[in-house]
């Protein structure tokens, strides 16, 4: 079995189901990676699952690690790696990840992958970045890496059950304070469990949209010609935004045809 070869520096509670773990290589490092790539992260199957686990039967070889892909939070120039990650009750591995304490081990592939980047599209271009859920995890990426410094426009949508669940909100608030061309934008489905109430959007990220978000925040409609898209998060709201988007002409894009809408689905 694979040594674990990674230690657990920092774990930031979200929301009951989601956390943030910060990771720092254990005498190496990761090797530079684009924003937005993903990387594989893994536990014994001897490791003890975290108190909100639901029993199931699991199919698992004692001889194997449990290794699952993340999306990555951090930016290349930072020396440790961040996740944000949702526990699946039923999981294989998320129960174990939510069981670490600070100063735990963990292993972690030695090399990112992927293709959702925006290393390839030119710097005059906008960029929609949409997500629910940890879905938000690659863009947050993209924006530490200097993302901000393009000459394009930028636009976060972040979709929710709760204002709980928008992760990373306090950074996107403060970027938008700060950058002319950047815009954040949070919805959320489930308004009546908000305990102090909820001012802001309820619409689905279709919706918001349909409703030309993008406009009325920065000032332009994106076309083919001058923006892409990316979508990551729940297959629902993705597959149903590349369905509207390749109606106003946008196409997707992938190893074979390049294109203007960019998908990572969980």
């Amino acid at each position: 079995m694979e040594e674990l070869n990674c230690v657990v520096t920092q774990i930031i509670q979200v929301s009951p189901i989601m956390k943030i773990f910060r990771i720092k290589p254990n005498g190496w490092q990761l090797p530079e990676y684009k924003s937005g790539q993903f990387v594989a992260l893994a536990l014994p199957p001897t490791a003890k699952k975290c108190a909100e686990a639901t029993e199931h039967q699991e199919d698992i070889s004692p001889d194997k690690m449990v290794k699952r892909a993340y999306s990555i939070a951090s930016s290349s120039s930072q020396d440790y790696v961040e996740f944000y990650i949702t526990l699946v009750h039923s999981g294989a591995l998320t129960p174990r990840l939510f069981n670490l304490e600070i100063g735990d081990k963990i292993w972690m592939g030695k090399k990112a992958t992927g293709m959702f980047t925006i290393a390839e599209i030119p710097e005059d271009q906008n960029v929609i970045l949409i997500a629910t859920g940890t879905g938000v995890a690659p863009y947050i990426s993209m924006l530490r890496a200097n993302a901000l410094k393009r000459t394009g426009k930028i636009m976060v949508i972040h979709g929710a059950a709760n204002s709980w669940d928008l992760g990373y909100s306090s950074e996107l608030n403060l970027l938008e304070s700060m950058f002319d061309n950047f815009s954040y934008h949070p919805t959320i489905t489930e308004p009546m469990k908000e305990p102090a109430g909820w001012s802001g959007d309820v619409r689905f990220i279709q919706d918001i949209w349909e409703d030309n978000i993008v406009e009325k925040s920065l000032g332009f409609r994106p076309t083919a010609q001058d923006s892409h898209i990316f979508l990551c998060g729940n297959p629902k709201m993705v597959n149903g935004m590349v369905e509207h988007l390749e109606k106003d002409g946008f196409v997707e894009h992938s190893r074979r045809q390049e294109g203007q809408i960019h998908v990572e689905k969980f």
